[in-house]
């Protein structure tokens, strides 16, 4: 037996790794996995250059639990190791210093491999380590190498005759449900469902049926559990893959999401490596549910879902796999986000998207204009967002009116230029986001000729304001935020049916009439006789920043809920009605029906004053 000191340069090397060298002990069981992989592969490739004799046989890594002992096995059929490779391998620890290490990384999220400490993860779960392994090499005996978690190790001759690997870790009581089923074909789902090495953890009962009618049968059979699939649909080539390819690959990633819209295949090997499909899900307009759901692989390694300083932050609202062995994942995250090569992949990816989008737009406007819904969320985002891929966007973004009908912002502008350009030359927008709250101002809207916008997802206020920043020469304005006659301004004047003695009159009575508007005003306006007796209308830079309030989750009582309301002097009910009736008081009831008709055009007449609006309609009726 060989007794030695792992070579370290400081005493408290174990403590350090148990407590710093991952943020999620778990990690522990990538590691070992990955290393088996690797040392598989190795051998795989020994063998095709005829370094191997004979044929290699089963290849697959095998995880087993031994509850009765408190054991975890990591077992391989790789390359193995000789005893002078394992005391290179395993008892020198590359550190330049354990004191910089704790200083420089102890608050990573991960570190991965960089300093040749992935084998010793196992430390972190187990309070002593076995390796048993022997050499492809047929010269070469096996070896059993064992330590305790402290820098003595021990390396003493074994009987073990095949070729490869085992990993054995007692497991501590502090980490005992790493000697579960359940825990463990969690973390190798999670970690190693897409390595290249096929990985057999126990048994699984399969199911078929024999015979037909009565004589069918159901035979129950024994097969081996094999956790991952070796040949993920991202490294083959697009050649090779059909539609169905694709989205069964995608069900495979999210079991229970509804299928994908389209997908971009994504394979580059200069001037980095990256392989991957990205996938566009239906939002749903819901963008906080739907993020992060991009995987990020090592080598079919996975490594985390948290891949924001990867790709441009509007694209995390894709789902799907990058796999890319050069990036940087075992340094810390400022260092990542400096890379160049980092900033290379996130350009790519933003390059590659606004290809995708804009090749689909060309080769068929109509399905993509189907398609609209469901991707506008992610457009727009990317727009307000991305610079790049903003003076891409552009050319594809669609406004859609209430008609269904479909235009470029260019195009938007030319159909309106004409009929809503107002007196400072501005183009004026006119939206909804309630098409059948806002029927009656729609129907106004549409009598003087107007078109009008339909914004309904979760960003648009964000959107419009975009648009109107970057100097498109187009202002949006909500088809309730002033009378029909003023939403797109001229100059035109109209004249009221009434003098300037009855108008006062007139605002006299609604002014005494409604006393709380919350900071609202009282308007008279010469509006055409079709036109409601009073109208509600809401500031459009209140309602904005409300709704900013509203999706940065902040409180929205901060701006008040004011609404103006416009008196039409020309409306038989004000002009005739309202001036002939003899008491004040019926003058003040009146005034206030006429408002409660108006709040209950904008839905905004609830509880005890809808109650009493109803009351008081059931005794004009008798």
């Amino acid at each position: 037996m060989t007794k030695g000191n792992i070579s370290v340069q400081a005493e408290n090397i174990f403590p350090i790794i148990k407590k710093f060298l991952y943020s999620d002990h778990e990690i522990f069981l990538r590691e070992l996995v990955s290393n088996a992989v690797d040392a598989t592969t190795k051998v795989k490739t020994l063998a095709a250059r005829g370094e191997v004799k004979g044929d290699l046989g089963d290849t697959r890594i095998e995880v087993l639990i031994n509850e009765e002992n408190k054991t975890l096995h990591i077992i391989d059929k790789g390359i193995g190791m000789s005893q002078h490779e394992v005391e290179k391998y395993l008892n020198q620890v590359a550190f330049s210093s354990a004191e910089e290490f704790l200083q420089n990384y102890k608050d990573d999220a991960t570190i991965i491999g960089h300093f040749g400490l992935g084998f010793y993860s196992a430390f972190m779960v187990a309070d002593k380590v076995e390796v048993i392994t022997k050499s492809f090499r047929e010269d070469e005996a096996a070896v059993k190498w064992m330590c305790e978690g402290n820098p003595e190790y021990y390396i003493e001759p074994h009987d073990k005759t095949d070729r490869g690997t085992e990993v054995i870790l007692y497991i501590n009581e502090e980490n005992k449900d790493y000697l579960t089923k359940w825990r463990i074909e969690e973390l190798l789902n999670k970690y190693c469902k897409f390595l290249p090495i096929e990985i057999k953890f126990g048994t699984k009962t399969e199911t078929s049926f024999e015979g037909e009618g009565d004589d069918k049968q159901e035979i129950k059979t024994e097969i081996d559990n094999i956790v991952n699939n070796p040949r993920p649909a991202w490294k083959m080539k697009p050649a090779d893959l059909t539609d169905e390819d694709y989205k069964s690959f995608y069900n495979e990633l999210y079991p229970f999401a509804q299928p994908p819209l389209f997908w971009i295949h994504l394979n580059i090997d200069y001037p980095f490596n990256l392989t991957g499909i990205l996938y566009f899900p239906k939002l749903n307009n819901n963008l906080e549910v739907q993020k992060n759901k991009i995987q990020l692989y090592s080598n079919q390694v996975f490594v985390t879902d948290d891949v924001k300083e990867i790709v441009p932050e509007f694209l995390t609202l894709l789902h799907g796999v990058i796999d890319s062995p050069d990036i940087p994942l075992n340094v810390s995250r400022s260092y990542l986000q400096a890379d160049h090569n980092v900033k290379k992949i996130n350009t790519y990816i933003t390059k590659k998207v606004a290809e995708k989008l804009q090749s689909l737009f060309e080769q068929d406007r109509k399905a993509f204009e189907d398609k609209w819904k469901e991707i506008s969320v992610f457009v727009k985002y990317g727009m307000i967002s991305d610079e790049k891929f903003n003076e891409k966007a552009t050319d594809f973004a669609f406004l859609k009116n209430i008609d269904g009908e479909h235009y470029t912002i260019k195009e938007y502008k030319d159909k309106i230029k004409d009929t809503q350009t107002d007196k400072h030359n501005k183009i004026i927008c006119l939206y909804t986001n309630d098409v059948k709250g806002h029927h009656s101002y729609i129907k106004s809207a549409k009598e003087y000729g107007y078109d009008i916008l339909e914004f309904d997802t979760i960003i648009d206020n964000h959107f419009m304001q975009h648009i109107e920043y970057k100097g498109m020469e187009m202002t949006f304005v909500r088809v309730d935020s002033d009378t029909p006659d003023n939403l797109v301004q001229k100059d035109e004047k109209k004249e009221s049916v009434l003098s300037e003695k009855e108008q006062d009159k007139v605002k006299t009575i609604f002014s005494e009439a409604l006393k709380n508007l919350n900071g609202g005003q009282i308007e008279l306006k010469p509006l055409s006789p079709n036109d409601h007796p009073v109208m509600i209308t809401k500031p459009e830079f209140m309602r904005r920043m409300k709704e900013m309030q509203a999706l940065q989750g902040m409180d929205m009582n901060m701006f008040p809920d004011a609404h103006n309301v416009v008196i039409n002097t020309n409306h038989s009910l004000v002009a005739d009605k309202l001036l002939k009736m003899k008491s004040e008081e019926k003058k003040a009831d009146f005034a206030n029906y006429l408002h409660n008709l108006a709040l209950l055009n904008q839905n905004m007449l609830k509880g005890e004053e809808l109650s009493a609006f109803i009351e008081k309609s059931l005794e004009f009726i008798k």
